[in-house]
């Protein structure tokens, strides 16, 4: 019996903006390319994008396969993976739909695994969502092959056998070729009419719904939710070798006395008008947990622990100051400077602290729909967050200063882009 892998991505250049999703189905053993298809949505999210290209791809297995075909899933979308698996649950009203749409689809078909996977093991996907991104930028319609046609609608190529090799889009160099379906685009963007138009189409899409007494044409469908889920990033207090500047990990100092008052500092300004939290959670480090209960004290909040929060591990660095490290180890330092995917002797790169902590992000933005969230951390993940909801590169770290106990605010909204608020914020320490 045949099995088969789908690979699906869906993108947004706005997030809300010009959306499309790519999907492809290959022979399981062979790796050939047995069907594409790819489609402009108009104005959605990135999740919904993700969405439709997993629906797509089912459909496409059917297509293939027929009814209970064997397959396995695999994206870069952490949240559809999670979500259709079963370990996550669907909270927001707009993705609704389409899970069960694709659940319906699931249960046509016997699915082996479902696979998160980075992005660039998912470019072939990735590139059909931007092609038919940027065909729709022009007016046109992506067809298989990147070609166009002056039309709307979706295009699926199936053939019985491969339309191009099977790995080649897998031996594109990502710094050559960089994703752009979650940036914005250097094509003219979809006119506003026409914009208006597919906004309207995609709520269809997304909510199935009609609020009451309203018919079904332009404005009377459901407008999006702007539910906001608030993640406050506090870092921790001084220690001492925050104090000497040194390199602090995986190591565990303590706070001083003034790391103690600025934690207090900062419990005393969470613990007032305007801030209501709902949900206090640590990195594992002793400093963090220490500013962290802090805050729990006042507000009468238990504290939770994610490992992922924890700071970046600088392995033989640990403990050494810059120019220590520059004395010793010039060419490792000379690297990871240059480049977030080096590591620092024995410890982790900064590429690899982005997909944990962004892991972490999306748990609690998950978890914590439409709460207020206090996130006690370091330096690194909070950068991270940060750069993660300005669609920044990781080369953007290099440029980014955090003071002690300082605050920033994220607003994650559940159909519409992530927002910066607050940024290094130390007022409660004057």
């Amino acid at each position: 019996m045949s099995r088969y892998v789908v690979e699906a991505d869906g993108g947004s250049r706005g997030n809300p903006g010009p959306a499309g999703y790519g999907a492809v189905v290959k022979d399981a053993a062979s790796g050939e390319v047995l069907a594409e298809a790819a489609e402009a949505i108009g104005v959605a999210t990135n999740n919904v994008a993700e969405y439709r290209g997993l629906i797509a791809g089912l459909q496409a297995v059917l297509r293939v396969g027929g009814e209970g075909a064997a397959v396995a899933v695999r994206m870069d979308s952490k949240l559809v993976i999670e979500q259709m698996a079963g370990r996550w649950k669907v909270k927001h009203e707009g993705l609704r739909p389409l899970a069960s749409e694709a659940g319906a689809l699931v249960r046509r078909l016997r699915v082996t695994e479902w696979t998160w996977i980075p992005r660039e093991r998912n470019q072939h996907a990735d590139r059909l969502a931007n092609e038919a991104m940027d065909a729709a930028a022009q007016g046109l319609e992506w067809t298989a092959g990147g070609t166009a046609t002056a039309t709307a609608s979706a295009t699926v190529s199936v053939s019985a056998s491969a339309t191009a090799s099977p790995g080649q889009t897998d031996l594109l160099d990502a710094s050559a070729a960089p994703r752009v379906s979650r940036g914005t685009s250097t094509r003219p963007e979809l006119s506003a009419p026409t914009a208006s138009v597919a906004a309207d189409q995609q709520r269809t899409r997304a909510t199935g719904t009609r609020t009451q007494g309203e018919t079904g044409t332009g404005t009377g469908w459901r407008p999006p939710t702007r539910v906001a889920t608030s993640l406050l990033l506090l870092r921790h207090g001084e220690t001492e070798l925050s104090l000497e500047r040194r390199f602090s990990g995986l190591g565990e100092p303590d706070l001083t006395p003034n790391g103690l008052a600025q934690a207090e500092a900062a419990a005393d300004r969470l613990s007032r008008e305007p801030y209501r939290l709902d949900v206090i959670v640590s990195s594992p480090l002793k400093r963090a947990r220490r500013t962290a209960a802090a805050v729990a004290e006042r507000t009468g909040l238990d504290v939770e622990v994610d490992d992922d929060l924890r700071e970046t591990d600088f392995g033989a660095w640990e403990g050494h100051t810059f120019t220590e490290v520059q004395r010793r180890w010039p060419a490792e330092l000379a690297a990871w400077l240059a480049d977030p995917e080096a590591a620092p002797p024995g410890g982790e790169s900064f590429a690899s602290v982005a997909r944990r902590v962004q892991a972490a992000g999306e748990r609690l933005v998950e978890r914590y729909e439409g709460k207020t969230v206090l996130a006690v951390s370091h330096v690194t993940p909070i950068k991270m967050l940060l750069r993660l909801a300005l669609m920044a590169p990781l080369e953007s770290l290099y440029r980014m200063h955090l003071d002690l106990a300082c605050l920033s605010l994220v607003e994650y909204y559940a159909d519409g882009p992530a927002v910066v608020k607050s940024f290094n914020d130390t007022s409660h320490l004057r």
